[in-house]
């Protein structure tokens, strides 16, 4: 794809290729399958790993999030993952040897799939936070804002223009 550039609405519909979730392969190579389904949902937690050789726990990582929704059906497998969601509030931060973060999300519906470092996503909602990492410098306040990175783009109340050079 060199030279060429890519651009696509995020509010409703996006597509990417992410630096980060390349490197997350490391962590998630050899995840089990499995799957879930919610009607109602609401959660919070914290984690902190490092250097296990176990999915999702050899990148060293520490966060804390919560969550609540109408429902919620999941499923993964190795770099594979789904979700579908009906209206719901999350909020969320991580720091990590690739990144560090925080954002809040509302959304009134979404559907995503995910392979690898390629995802793509289909919902309505908005988002405020910041992050920082190999993905490059995003900020977002109700989802209007910028990120500066491998992937550029500007959201503008939930919808999202990118552009990737590569």
């Amino acid at each position: 794809m060199s030279g060429k550039r890519k651009k696509n609405l995020r509010g409703v519909l996006g597509a990417n290729v992410n630096v980060f979730d390349t490197i997350n392969i490391i962590d998630t190579f050899d995840r089990p399958g499995d799957a879930s389904a919610d009607g109602t949902y609401a959660g919070t937690g914290t984690y902190a790993v490092a250097f296990e050789d176990e999915p999702g726990k050899r990148i060293p990582k520490a966060g804390a999030f919560a969550g609540a929704g109408v429902g919620r059906a999941r499923a993964e497998f190795s770099v594979f993952e789904a979700e579908a969601k009906g209206p719901n509030a999350s909020a969320g931060a991580e720091a990590s040897m690739v990144g560090a973060g925080a954002m809040a999300r509302a959304e009134l519906a979404s559907a995503s799939a995910k392979a690898g470092p390629v995802g793509v996503k289909v919902g309505l909602g908005v988002d405020t936070g910041a992050s920082v990492g190999l993905g490059g410098v995003e900020v977002k306040v109700l989802g209007t804002g910028i990120k500066i990175g491998p992937e550029t783009s500007i959201s503008l109340l939930g919808s999202e223009v990118s552009c990737c050079v590569m």
